[in-house]
């Protein structure tokens, strides 16, 4: 009769509970990202912790999850509200808020974290968790710019490691990219495909480049955009209604800036142009160094390209 080892009990143990689905789920990050993947994640019957720093934030979070809950309901149970009370409360059930993550990674099948985009930052929370987590715990990142690989690089658990980018808001945009960095396993990538689609998103493969797909894309159109203005070649009002009308677009260039954070879109641009300074794409916009310069960041500040009110 041979003899089982430990590693190989270890392995089987591991396989195993990668295959399991996802049930408990840490999200951290408590603003509107964390708070719209939390939401979405308890909706379809996981249990999740929302883990900030900041109580105030999470109360904050706590009282903008429920509104949007509410939200739901009224459209989704318009004929009979009581129904969408009792979803609003079930909902609610299945979320809990912590400001101690190493906690409560112990017992978490997820981790999704969802922080500021700086990698160091990043490197540091996942090198921390990375010793409080189960061996079969997977970690990914909502990051919209940065490598996965550099920040799984923190942890011992490269095939572990994998990318979930959602699109905010999380509740209504049905696409998550679903990142596979060099060391991802497959079982873990199955494993993150499977959850996305359990929560009723339209997962999309990607390699783990710069911007994935859609940022890939989107960013470089932005900032075109805002090269075609500074060369005197349109204005920016005109150049919105040109794509919104033209190309199906329900924003312009310049309003979709204004949208996402000139500050964020400059962020993005300035860390590819680091890595990749010959690629014209990436190549940085004066007027919007100027812009962000002045603190004019967009809707969140009240005027970017545009004023808002």
């Amino acid at each position: 009769m041979a003899f089982v080892t430990r590693p190989f009990i270890r392995s089987l143990s591991s396989s195993a509970a990668l295959h399991a689905a996802i049930k408990h789920v840490t999200v951290i990050g408590g603003g509107l990202m964390g708070a719209g993947i939390a939401q979405v994640a308890a909706s379809t019957g996981h249990s999740v912790v929302l883990v900030d720093t900041s109580e105030d934030i999470l109360k904050k979070s706590a009282k903008g999850i429920e509104f949007s809950l509410k939200r739901v309901a009224k459209k989704k149970f318009a004929e009979k509200p009581e129904d969408g009370e009792a979803f609003v409360q079930k909902v609610l059930k299945n979320i809990s808020t912590s400001s101690d993550a190493a906690s409560v990674v112990q017992g978490t099948d997820l981790v999704v974290e969802a922080i500021v985009e700086n990698l160091k930052v990043k490197q540091d929370l996942f090198g921390a968790l990375d010793k409080a987590a189960p061996e079969h715990t997977i970690f990914a990142s909502n990051t919209s710019s940065l490598p996965i690989a550099d920040i799984a690089s923190s942890t011992a658990r490269l095939d572990r490691f994998g990318g979930l980018h959602f699109f905010n808001p999380v509740p209504m945009m049905k696409l998550v990219e679903v990142i596979k960095a060099p060391g991802t396993s497959q079982q873990t990538f199955d494993a993150l495909l499977e959850f996305s689609k359990a929560l009723g998103k339209h997962p999309v493969s990607c390699k783990d480049t710069p911007g994935f797909i859609v940022n890939r894309l989107l960013v470089p159109y932005m900032l075109e955009a805002v090269r075609l203005h500074e060369r005197g070649h349109g204005s920016k009002e005109d150049i919105d209604v040109a794509m919104k009308l033209g190309a199906g677009y329900p924003m312009g260039p310049f309003e979709l800036l204004d949208y996402v954070g000139l500050d964020t879109s400059k962020f993005i641009i300035d860390g590819w142009h680091e890595k990749d300074p010959d690629n014209p794409l990436f190549a940085p916009s004066p007027l919007l160094n100027k812009l962000v310069a002045e603190g004019k960041l967009g809707k969140k500040t009240g005027e970017g390209f545009y004023k808002h009110k």
